[in-house]
């Protein structure tokens, strides 16, 4: 993981500050290192909302797309 995510996941704080600006690979990314080397819930469950909600854009972007 670079050091970016790796400052994002370094506090709440700054979790909070970059969670609009990443990309849904890089939320998925911190999920799981998260889940793996951290393990803090409150953190888990907030990197966990922001990837439903990048893929759920995503997939709903595609869908319409697949109508046209």
């Amino acid at each position: 993981m670079n050091e970016v995510l790796m400052a994002a996941l370094k506090d709440w704080r700054s979790l909070n500050h970059h969670m609009h600006s990443l990309r849904e690979d890089q939320v998925l990314e911190m999920l799981e290192h998260e889940k793996k080397h951290l393990r803090r819930p409150n953190v888990l469950e907030r990197l966990h909302a922001r990837y439903n909600s990048l893929r759920v854009t995503r997939e709903r972007s595609e869908l319409m797309g697949s109508l046209l």
